[in-house]
């Protein structure tokens, strides 16, 4: 976890840089400070457990295993990102890594990741969706048909609500009659916990305890991770809406060197080798920014090239096409039988077949009393 957290704070700093010098374009959402719920999350769910998250998910992508040459390249819109450069900050996709993408509108994917927990269920895969967002996103009609929904048919979905306070510049507090996320999962008949996002130790036991819960077909749970973003909403985002000593003081809790003290203080690890992981993942930034910077950027040709997918046409493998690397490809079943009744249904008796038909019957004839005893009852 100590090493998935220092990748991302190194990526996401020189991100920050880049986009100052103009190498990045459009919208770049930086997650300093938030690190722990991603590295807490991945670790403690199975590799082939599926992920979807928001805009702000470069962390994530990262945490689960993409390469961050080919993340930064698509950050650059270079040919060699993982979607070629089409997808930029806010799409990251890796198909690989059972990381089903980042989503630019709020709250788009807790549908989807309802749906992607559908198949789970339906196809019996034993497969859990984290499904990531920020709490403004509860307050999204999405979010409560989604719940709703996987609560009724028990999917194996965990909504994982990393609630850094402050959607965009609005703090939650002003916008929500129930600012703690977590407690709407009782209007929905499921399991609500919340957690402390800045300890990656905490987020790591809280995950595996519902993932397993969700696991056991016990149905979904709502996990809300209480974190902070140290950056803006956006790079375009000066926070304004903060003063400075609220975030020193959220500073004291990085969640980078609690876990650093943490694994200090259990004697799992020396400060030497923490150093080394600290010096590895930086020349591992320093490699990605080097490779996107010195990448082609797509040619006019793939303008309209991925809009639509041919029958029989192969899956683009990104790690293959650009690093040529062998790509354990997920595959699924191509026939499996359905024990799952979506929607059991009770077996109406002729009993109660002839109540409900005497219950018309009445309700009939009150209604026709009903009109003759009005004054043009005749004329009617």
């Amino acid at each position: 976890m100590y090493r998935k957290m220092v990748l991302v704070r190194r990526f996401e700093e020189r991100a920050g840089q880049q986009y100052g010098l103009g190498k990045i374009a459009g919208f770049c959402h930086l997650y300093i400070g938030q690190e722990a719920v991603a590295a807490g999350a991945t670790v403690a769910s199975h590799p082939d457990d599926y992920m979807i998250a928001a805009y702000r998910e470069h962390g994530h992508a990262l945490a689960r295993g993409a390469d961050p040459r080919m993340v930064m390249a698509e950050l650059f819109g270079r040919h060699t990102g993982y979607s070629k450069g089409k997808g930029g900050s806010m799409h990251l996709f890796d198909v690989e890594h059972y990381f089903f993408g980042g989503y630019g509108i709020v709250g788009g994917q807790i549908p989807l990741a309802t749906g992607i927990g559908f198949a789970s269920r339906y196809r019996d895969e034993g497969r859990v969706v984290l499904c990531f967002f920020g709490e403004a996103a509860a307050n999204q009609g999405s979010f409560h048909e989604s719940l709703n929904m996987a609560s009724k048919w028990k999917l194996p979905v965990l909504y994982l609500c990393e609630n850094n306070r402050y959607g965009m510049g609005t703090l939650i507090t002003r916008v929500a009659a129930v600012a703690e996320i977590y407690k709407r999962a009782a209007g929905y008949a499921m399991r609500g916990e919340q957690v402390d996002g800045m300890d990656a130790v905490e987020v790591f036991e809280a995950v595996a305890e519902c993932a397993g819960h969700c696991r056991a077909g016990k149905g979904p749970v709502l996990l809300e991770a209480n974190t902070y973003r140290f950056r803006g909403h956006s790079m375009a985002d000066p926070a304004t809406y903060r003063d400075r000593q609220e975030v020193e003081e959220e500073r004291k809790r990085d969640p980078v060197p609690k876990l650093r003290q943490h694994i200090l203080e259990s004697g799992t690890g020396s400060p030497e080798q923490l150093d080394a992981i600290d010096r590895e993942e930086r020349a591992r930034v320093d490699a990605a920014v080097k490779f996107a910077d010195q990448s082609p950027e797509p040619p006019l040709e793939e303008l309209r090239a991925d809009t639509f997918v041919a029958e029989g046409e192969e899956d683009v493998r990104p790690r293959a096409r650009v690093l040529g690397a062998h790509v354990a490809w997920p595959e699924y079943p191509a026939s499996f039988e359905v024990t799952w009744e979506l929607e059991p249904r009770a077996t109406t008796t002729a009993e109660q077949k002839a109540t409900d038909e005497s219950r018309v019957e009445e309700r009939r004839t009150e209604t026709a009393q009903s009109v003759l005893a009005q004054p043009d009852g005749e004329a009617r």
